[in-house]
């Protein structure tokens, strides 16, 4: 089994491909903040479970395939496109833009933290991996 198939790291892999979509959607609201009629946009949220079924890891998976009794071997996740919503913070202003900034820049530093976190969860996981192999 290669290093990126391992659920864990494959999880925070999907989890950092939505952040970035996120971080491009609110950009793009933020960018549009003067635009008129223009309706805030953001990416609808991962649903942990389907996550879970993707990677092969979840109590009930059927993804997993055995080539050797001691060898499990698991499929990479798909990433695809995010789907986007349309989610006005606020109620539209007088000429129909619905983008509260300060709104937006909330979510902006909530979503670059977050994607922080996954990544340093992802390089402890590959420290992690080197020292159980012995590499330095």
């Amino acid at each position: 089994m290669q290093l990126p198939e391992i659920p864990l790291l494959s999880m925070l892999r999907e989890r950092m491909s939505w952040l970035e979509a996120r971080q491009s959607v609110l950009s793009q609201n933020v960018s549009n903040v003067d635009t008129p009629r223009y309706a805030a946009r953001d990416v609808k949220p991962l649903d942990f479970q389907d996550l879970l079924h993707k990677t092969g890891a979840g109590p009930f998976s059927t993804r997993l395939m055995s080539t050797d009794p001691r060898h499990i071997t698991i499929t990479p996740s798909s990433h695809g496109e995010f789907d986007e919503s349309v989610s006005p913070d606020v109620e539209a202003s007088p000429n129909g833009n619905s983008v509260s900034l300060e709104a937006e820049m909330i979510k902006v530093s909530d979503t670059q933290a977050q994607f922080q976190a996954a990544a340093n969860l992802y390089a402890k996981a590959m420290t992690m991996m080197k020292t159980a192999i012995g590499a330095p």
